[in-house]
């Protein structure tokens, strides 16, 4: 799935984190269903959809109702007019979300791949980037989670008790922002053990 968004820029909601290398999308989006949801804040059949489409993606990802959350990946195109809007609409939907930035021209080449033409539209994906289904939206209205039982037989997909404990272990520690922590734990301890030689040569006679 991630040779969707090669040498694209995908960011993690409410925050300002990028997942761009191929790597980091890798990690993100291998052995899940991918939703691609085209939508906006200010549309009125989106407003009416988007808490169905934000209740369902919760009750599949949220460990208040699932013991581990489903293979599920959701990445908002969005028809919002302004940044400002977008960034609104967002912070409403689950911090799980994904999004292309605001005014990402790749927005306009996935409308055409998947003959997007009003919204509110969800596109289900494998894996591969095979379609699994072209809009899915009346069916997440009239099934709710049970749907994804369907996607997910049909995208074949590996189930994760059979990856070795260490394995799973690290999938569940990573994050699409784990780049960014990362690189601010270096550049904090890399401060500190300035700070450290800094002092050590003040000391010194």
């Amino acid at each position: 799935m991630a040779a969707l968004f090669t040498g694209k820029v995908l960011m993690g909601n409410r925050e300002r984190d990028e997942v761009e290398t191929e790597r980091e999308l890798g990690l993100a989006l291998e052995n899940k269903v991918l939703l691609l949801y085209f939508g906006s804040g200010q549309c009125p059949q989106c407003q009416q959809f988007s808490p169905i489409l934000k209740d369902f993606f919760v009750r599949l990802t949220d460990e208040f109702y699932v013991e581990r959350a489903s293979q599920l990946v959701l990445v908002y195109v969005s028809r919002d007019e302004t940044e400002e809007q977008q960034s609104a609409f967002l912070r409403s939907m689950p911090k799980r979300w994904l999004a292309l930035p605001f005014g990402d021209a790749f927005k306009r080449e996935l409308e055409l791949r998947f003959s997007i033409s009003e919204v509110p539209a969800v596109v289900v994906l494998k894996p591969n980037g095979d379609v699994i289904l072209g809009n899915a939206v009346e069916e997440i209205r009239r099934m709710g989670p049970a749907c994804f039982r369907n996607w997910q037989e049909a995208a074949e997909l590996v189930d994760r008790n059979f990856l070795l404990a260490e394995d799973f272990e690290e999938w569940s520690r990573r994050s699409v922002t784990d780049p960014i922590r990362r690189l601010k734990y270096k550049l904090e301890k890399k401060s500190q053990k300035n700070k450290g030689r800094k002092e050590e040569a003040e000391e010194s006679p």
